[in-house]
């Protein structure tokens, strides 16, 4: 496994795959390496000749009363873990590396990231923009792979190659679940116990709204009122949004849900821990 800090030294390190012809994939993560991101790797390895793992802890995805410094971080792990998961390139780059003195050129995209997350984090979806444009810049890679959990970021990431005309393919994963049903992610460990518990109420209201479905529920009212009765009965769960919306364009279901293209999304607080979590109806 090789190891880059550099925008240069990951251009040098690719050059001779892209020469040859390789297909390179990459994995883009802020790091804290956990299943959901080895299932990446794993799809990655399966479809890729080289694979290309970037861990940064973007600033531009935070709020104002979020603080990157606060972030989940173990370098070693993550090392460690990509090495495991036989990962061929990692690139962690220094915050001046990807935003250097001057930087001021931003991306945007302005339809798929204004709804859902969008509104309680109008900044994240800039930063996830801003800092895929220059990694697949550097990597070019082929292909690129997102978890479903982040199931609105890869739908803006759709969209942005879409719109600039990137030849990258985006590649959606399945969620990797823990046996309690909690989706992967890199704030579970930080849970409690009793926190936990309250949890998992996200998955059973997933899982609710896939059986009404299942049963013949077409009803976008229905289906979102009873995840969200599911999610009131947890004191430590505060809901932000359950939605139902189109997996691609993110648009709130009108009329009735489309089996197999319609997603109900959640987004909660357990108490100051948030989690988001979907599934496709």
């Amino acid at each position: 496994m090789q190891k880059t800090e550099t925008v240069v030294q990951l251009r040098d390190c690719l050059a001779p795959f892209h020469t040859a012809h390789k297909i390179v994939a990459l994995v883009p993560t802020m790091g804290a390496i956990h299943g959901g991101h080895r299932a990446l790797i794993a799809a990655a390895r399966e479809r890729a000749d080289i694979v290309v793992v970037s861990i940064f802890v973007n600033p531009l995805q935070f709020g104002l009363n979020e603080l990157p410094a606060a972030y989940p971080r173990d370098p070693e792990g993550d090392e460690r873990a990509c090495a495991e998961a036989g990962v061929d390139v990692v690139f962690t780059p220094s915050v001046a590396e990807i935003y250097p003195r001057g930087f001021s050129s931003y991306v945007t995209e302005e339809v798929v990231s204004r709804p859902l997350c969008g509104v309680a984090r109008p900044a994240y979806f800039r930063g996830v923009t801003t800092v895929t444009t220059k990694l697949f810049n550097v990597v070019q890679p082929a292909l690129a792979f997102y978890g479903q959990k982040d199931l609105q970021q890869a739908a803006v990431v759709r969209k942005l190659v879409a719109d600039l005309a990137f030849a990258v393919e985006i590649v959606v994963v399945p969620t990797w679940r823990e046996p309690d049903g909690l989706a992967a992610g890199v704030r579970n460990p930080l849970l409690t116990a009793t926190q936990r518990q309250e949890a998992r109420a996200i998955y059973g209201a997933l899982e609710e709204a896939k059986a009404m479905v299942a049963k013949g529920v077409r009803s976008p009212d229905r289906v979102v009122a009873e995840a969200t009765h599911i999610l009131s009965q947890h004191r430590r769960v505060r809901v932000i949004y359950v939605a139902i919306v189109d997996q691609v364009t993110m648009e709130a279901a009108r009329g009735e849900i489309i089996p197999g293209r319609s997603v109900l999304t959640i987004a909660v607080w357990i108490d100051e821990i948030r989690f988001i979590d979907n599934v496709l109806l």
